[in-house]
């Protein structure tokens, strides 16, 4: 099994080594090899996503990220910055299914911002369509007009075909959870979702035993701070699920519990955690990995079909949580409190 691991920037070295820890720990045929992207690919090759590198990622059955972007890369031209590699390779790969599952670990209760009895029992699969919306829509840029005033221009939009097949994704996950599914659009403003809608209602006829709703991004965003636990399977675009995936993440006591997959039609994926680069924290050992390792759990899980592994990784991860093993960002009194690479170890002694 080809792996490209993909380090990136800030503190994604750091926590891409403890998952490449505990999947060697594993001691499965994994032949795993490293290349730049993001500032690392703009310092080894001039390019946020190099030539050798995309083309490591092509070959490989599978990509596990760690995070792009540094401050210091803000000045660069657009087409030079780190999340511009990011967003090329999602591209290229064709990966158009974004999984992000928010599930809170018992221990975590008291590390979220919210009230335990709001939060706790919380699992939730959050679908991202990843490859269209505003992010990639045409035309876009920063003009001048003729008063010599600028105007920003992003476009929003979606084909039919772009919906269908994120929707039947959601559908698919949604019969093997709850069988409910929330489709989350701005139709009663925007006519790219207004279609989106349509196509989701159309697509619901060839899964009866699956309960669609529909909401309106603003109130689903006020739901998962209001009782999340209503929500079983979210689907939407690319910018609504960019910023509530975010949100859920934060019901679960940090972003660094947040794991993601991102998938092509035959389920070859993208591994990564649903938070940045932190570089204010890069090289301080404090950083939380476990975000990185849950997502190679769901690497083995959808890409390899090794639902086995998956659950070793998961259930380790619940035993160092249960131990008492803590990051800073989930800290809380009475716990133990370890660093980056000390959680790592922990994970894989619950191996």
């Amino acid at each position: 099994m080809k792996i490209a691991v993909l380090p990136g920037d800030g503190i994604g070295p750091e926590i891409v080594a403890q998952a490449v820890k505990v999947l060697k720990a594993l001691n499965l045929n994994l032949e795993m090899t490293e290349a730049p992207i993001g500032g690392a690919g703009y310092e080894a090759a001039g390019d946020p996503l190099p030539d050798a590198t995309l083309q490591l990622a092509k070959d490989a059955d599978a990509v596990l990220l760690g995070a792009v972007g540094d401050w210091k890369y803000d000045k660069l031209e657009r087409h030079l910055r780190p999340e511009r590699g990011l967003l090329r390779i999602r591209k290229e790969l064709n990966l158009f299914a974004n999984l992000r599952p928010a599930l809170l670990y018992p221990e975590l209760a008291g590390a979220s911002t919210l009230k335990p009895e709001v939060v706790s029992g919380l699992d939730i699969m959050i679908v991202r369509e990843l490859t269209g919306d505003i992010y990639f829509g045409q035309p876009r840029g920063i003009s001048t007009l003729e008063n010599g005033e600028r105007e920003g221009v992003n476009t929003m939009r979606y084909s039919e075909s772009e919906i269908r097949r994120i929707g039947r994704v959601a559908f698919e996950i949604a019969m093997k959870r709850n069988k409910k599914i929330c489709s989350v659009d701005k139709a009663n403003v925007l006519e790219a979702t207004e279609l989106w809608r349509q196509v989701m209602i159309e697509l619901s006829a060839e899964y009866p035993e699956v309960e669609l709703t529909h909401m309106y991004v603003d109130n689903a965003a006020m739901q998962l701070i209001r009782a999340p636990k209503q929500f079983d399977v979210m689907v939407t675009g690319n910018i609504f699920g960019d910023i509530l995936s975010d949100e859920a993440s934060m019901l679960t006591g940090s972003i660094g519990m947040l794991p993601s997959a991102s998938l092509d039609a035959n389920n070859k994926g993208m591994y990564e955690p649903s938070h940045g680069s932190a570089p204010d924290i890069a090289g301080k050992n404090i950083a939380n990995p476990l975000a990185t390792i849950l997502s190679a759990a769901m690497m083995l899980r959808y890409t390899f079909n090794d639902e086995a592994n998956a659950l070793k990784i998961e259930n380790a991860v619940k035993k160092a949580l249960a131990q008492g093993y803590r990051t800073a960002d989930i800290a809380t009194e009475g716990c133990k409190q370890v660093g980056c690479s000390e959680m790592g170890d922990a994970v894989v002694a619950s191996l």
